[in-house]
């Protein structure tokens, strides 16, 4: 097990871009036990779960995608990201709800998943967003699981807005630092302090803005960007923060060298 203060360290199983055998694999010769496992549908229910047994997988939480989701630009992501298009919401909900059986099974309380971009200037749109969000919470709320929106996608302001409105008891936050700088959403630091009270889970990642605005940003390894990670660390220790820290690389072409790496600057830094 690896250690940063009080929090575990971990790494997201999709970032290595293996079968999930292989996970395992780059993990033991890592030293790590924590996992943020993903995506989980009823196709790998038995799979986690042997693998959970085998390994005594730490699982810190358990993530959803959605097939139709496109990352090729940000405006495509608007279109397409989470819950949103209306023509997969039945197939993303029946997703969803596979997603919470298989966390359940695996005795996970948290469940995390990109909701799609949280914007209120459009009554219709955001009454859609905040009705097919409850009802999802309310579906994790059965099984005693969190649902964790993951930060990025808004600014913090706009995500503490919608999260007070709903008000509700099994919603929290999956925080990412870079993504609020790949989106252009705002600073990480200011934003973990705006979004204290739900942030239930943090991911490690790192980026540099874009210098052409509505563009993506650049990921980069972790403490070689704009996220600043001392001060990042520092933040999560004033919020009183001792969750797991899961490790994502979607970039690069050593992901496991760059996962490593940021391993040894997270026990480095205590």
């Amino acid at each position: 097990m690896k250690n940063c203060g009080q929090s575990s360290i971990g790494l997201c199983s999709w970032s290595l871009q293996k079968e999930l055998p292989q996970v395992a694999e780059v993990m033991s010769a890592l030293g790590v036990d924590h996992v943020h496992l993903g995506p989980v549908t009823h196709a790998n229910r038995q799979e986690c779960l042997d693998l959970q047994k085998k390994h005594n997988w730490q699982i810190s939480s358990t993530m959803i995608g959605f097939p139709q989701e496109d990352y090729s630009t940000l405006d495509a992501i608007k279109q397409t990201g989470g819950i949103v298009p209306d023509d997969c919401w039945e197939k993303n909900r029946d997703l969803f709800q596979q997603a919470l059986e298989v966390t359940a099974d695996l005795g996970i309380g948290y469940l995390s998943m990109h909701a799609g971009f949280i914007d209120e200037s459009n009554a219709d749109y955001a009454r859609k967003i905040h009705d097919r969000i409850r009802l999802l919470a309310d579906a994790a709320a059965a099984k005693n699981i969190t649902l964790l929106l993951e930060t990025g996608q808004e600014t913090a302001g706009d995500l503490k807005h919608f999260l007070e409105t709903l008000n509700h008891p099994q919603l929290a936050v999956n925080f990412d630092p870079a993504n609020m700088i790949l989106y252009g959403k705002g600073d990480p630091i200011e934003a973990v302090r705006t979004l204290g009270p739900w942030i239930k889970h943090v991911h490690i990642k790192d980026a540099n803005r874009s210098d052409v605005p509505g563009q993506w940003g650049a990921e980069v390894p972790w403490g070689e960007g704009q996220v600043n990670a001392a001060a990042f660390l520092g933040v999560l220790d004033e919020i009183g923060y001792a969750g797991a820290l899961a490790i994502e690389r979607e970039a690069g072409d050593d992901r496991a060298g760059d996962i490593k790496q940021a391993i040894d600057r997270l026990v480095a830094s205590r």
